[in-house]
């Protein structure tokens, strides 16, 4: 894909959706951390469902550290692999308790470093709670950008490297919202909605739907 038409699709996409978000709800950065670690393998809804009864009654690590693995379990018991996701999120909240003063560290290799985290959600926490330019790279965002051929790559780790290698400095704050959203909605993975698609004409993908 050349250039000008990769800039003609970002512009399109922040002209639809000029100040995107995560769907995940939280109103700070260890509620979202939070919600992302409930996230992997499981939607943005069911994680919301949990976290709306859960973040009334514990939304520090001291509060969801007291609640104990049991505790925890009682409120995420809806969503995929709860038991492992219990027991991360009690010794993550242990850690940051114990290394960051309860604070969320503003850094890839600490944030890493808590049990049940890894680069995708690294990236989601240092991109949505403090604005860096990280792309999060997902089964969404993989599909998207390998279809359009926006950045094809083998893995997510190559959609990545490649994402962050052509997209221009001005759309990296915002183009994780942008393609996961339409991934989730619009480029979806069985039948993608080719006709109600925006970018549709700039599309690279060969096997497009009316």
């Amino acid at each position: 894909m050349n250039k000008a038409k990769r800039l003609e699709i970002l512009t399109r996409l922040r002209d639809n959706n000029p100040n995107p978000t995560t769907e995940l709800e939280f109103s700070s950065p260890f509620e979202l951390l939070i919600a992302v670690l409930l996230s992997a393998q499981a939607t943005d809804v069911s994680v919301n469902k949990a976290t709306v009864k859960l973040y009334p009654v514990a939304n520090t690590p001291e509060a969801i550290l007291a609640l104990g693995v049991d505790g925890l379990k009682t409120y995420i018991k809806t969503i995929g692999l709860f038991n492992t996701k219990a027991e991360n999120t009690i010794k993550t909240c242990k850690m940051l308790i114990e290394l960051h003063n309860s604070v969320v560290p503003e850094d890839r290799a600490a944030l890493e470093a808590l049990p049940g985290v890894g680069r995708k959600t690294a990236n989601v926490v240092l991109n949505t709670a403090f604005g860096w330019p990280t792309i999060a790279v997902d089964t969404h965002i993989d599909r998207v950008s390998n279809r359009t051929k926006l950045a094809p790559g083998k893995n997510v780790k190559d959609v990545e490297e490649k994402l962050l290698k052509v997209i221009p400095a001005e759309f990296k704050v915002d183009v994780h919202h942008w393609l996961i959203l339409h991934g989730r909605y619009i480029c979806v993975a069985r039948k993608p909605k080719c006709g109600a698609c925006i970018i549709e004409d700039l599309c690279e993908f060969k096997d497009k739907n009316d």
